[in-house]
């Protein structure tokens, strides 16, 4: 969160001049009086002179009296924290500030990139070995067409016939390349590192890692490539300046993958290793109390070629005739107590013909199909519970399709995505408290008590960040529009322009 603004105290405390005794004030004036008006009356151009200085004092008291909060920037980097809804306290990364925005003239206003030329070994050769990345089944199709996997099909129907290129079945744990990618083509990458104001490291800690997390793999393994990384990192000079403050790195899964903080636990200690803790981190899940952990939308279907395909979606969505109240797409989880996933599902099936289910068992559902987009297209609201984490890609597959989200946890969304997402929650989703429908509440009841109109406002709103919620399909980006990473990557030059000028470190 922003630290409170010093035009907030101006606000609060007036700027009062100290009253000046009313018989003081008679008695200089009546002096004034006596000694002045003879002299000005004989000599017109002493008159001329003091109009003239008076006019001078006035002025540079009147400046002086402004409020100093009104011509100095404001520092918008600054650590605050929040207690959540949930009870918890959190972290809330700095949003990208219209008071810092760059001269339309300079594109690179906020800053310069440098990516490193990392070995081999930590990206491309990961990418090599598409067919071992994976201990069941081989991930080469998925991280095709630089990450975006392969071209959609069964969408005739669904989607406008010449936005179907536009479409493709993308893993949801490829966020890796595709900054990568976009970064090498990125009008404010620079080659030299003197004249950069960020350092990216290309590193693909998802990918390295995936395998190794439900193998019988041990520690060693989990954590080999994070550790041979930060070693080569920390040998380089731009890194020992500023001991990472101004480097940064995606990493492709969520950040509990990254956070095993015991041997026998579940993922990489990565982010727990020394070199890693201020290097600012992008993740499609965040751990709200890291203040380097910033929270990316997951990877969606959708990649827009230009912005008039994003216009010709927006009016597509928005004209979308919807049937359907609201729907799940998802499926139990059989091996958790009182799964309240089954909970909804039980709900959606006995709400007769106003829920769609779409059954996600095993993993039909992993990268998309037409069956879940033809319901969000079809359906005013979608069931977002939490997934084996917080978050899940279909929040973003529902937003795109312009169907509003209905979320039962507050760290789903609203305490992960802030550079994304309206600030405020209710102009563009639901939030009923799981505690409430496990004790009897009927999520249709709940939905049916929004009007036609509050439904129409809510789905504009979802619809206007859309383009903030999917990844272009040029490596120059879009013409005009900023998507998700346009709006990561200004957010994160933006932190560490303000870091640099405010001396935000610790």
């Amino acid at each position: 969160m922003l630290p409170i603004s010093n035009n907030a105290l101006s606000e609060a405390l007036p700027h009062k001049k100290p009253k000046i005794p009313s018989e003081l004030v008679d008695r200089k004036n009546t002096f004034n009086s006596a000694i002045l008006q003879p002299i000005l009356h004989h000599h017109p151009r002493i008159w001329l002179l003091l109009s003239i200085l008076s006019v001078q004092v006035l002025l540079l008291l009147t400046l002086r009296s402004v409020p100093l909060s009104l011509s100095l920037p404001h520092p918008h980097t600054h650590t605050d924290t929040t207690h959540t809804h949930d009870g918890d306290l959190h972290f809330q990364p700095p949003q990208p500030s219209n008071s810092t925005s760059p001269d339309p003239q300079d594109q690179c206003g906020l800053g310069r990139v440098y990516v490193y030329d990392l070995p081999a070994a930590f990206n491309a050769k990961i990418l090599a070995n598409c067919d071992r990345l994976n201990p069941w089944t081989s991930r080469c199709d998925a991280l095709e067409n630089g990450g975006l996997g392969p071209l959609a099909t069964g969408l005739a129907g669904i989607v406008p016939e010449n936005l179907a290129p536009a479409w493709y079945w993308t893993d949801q744990f490829v966020s890796e390349i595709v900054f990568h990618n976009r970064l090498l083509k990125h009008k404010c990458r620079v080659m030299d590192p003197e004249s950069a104001t960020a350092f990216y490291i290309p590193f693909y800690a998802g990918l390295a890692v995936g395998k190794y997390l439900w193998s019988n793999s041990s520690e060693e393994e989990r954590d080999r490539h994070c550790g041979m990384m930060l070693k080569w990192v920390q040998d380089q000079p731009y890194f020992k300046r500023s001991n990472g403050w101004d480097h940064f790195i995606t990493m492709g899964r969520i950040t509990w993958d990254f956070r095993r903080s015991k041997d026998k636990d579940w993922g990489s200690s990565c982010i727990y290793m020394p070199g890693m803790r201020n290097i600012t981190r992008l993740l499609i899940e965040r751990n709200p109390w890291d203040y380097f952990d910033i929270g990316v939308p997951y990877p969606t279907g959708f990649h827009p070629r230009s912005d008039s395909d994003v216009a010709e979606w927006q009016s597509f969505v928005r004209n979308r005739r919807r049937t359907s109240l609201f729907c799940f797409a998802g499926a139990t989880r059989g091996a958790i107590r009182n799964d309240f996933r089954g909970l909804l599902l039980t709900q959606c099936r006995n709400a007769n013909d106003t829920c769609t289910v779409v059954d996600c068992g095993g993993s039909k559902c992993s990268n998309g199909t037409s069956a879940i987009l033809e319901t969000f297209l079809r359906s005013d609201f979608c069931l977002q519970p939490r997934g084996d984490s917080f978050t899940r890609r279909s929040i973003f597959d529902c937003m795109v399709a312009g169907s509003i989200p209905v979320f039962f946890w507050k760290r789903s969304a609203y305490y992960q995505y802030e550079w994304f997402l309206p600030g405020e929650p209710e102009s563009y989703s639901v939030f009923i408290d799981r505690n409430a429908v496990k004790n009897g509440t009927l999520v249709e009841h709940v939905l049916k008590r929004y009007s036609r109109e509050e439904v129409r406002k809510m789905r504009e709103k979802v619809i206007d960040y859309i383009p903030k919620l999917v990844y272009a399909k040029p490596l120059e980006g879009l013409e005009s529009v900023k998507d998700a990473f346009d709006v990561a990557i200004d957010g994160v030059l933006q932190r560490f322009k303000e870091q640099a000028e405010w001396g935000f470190k610790w």
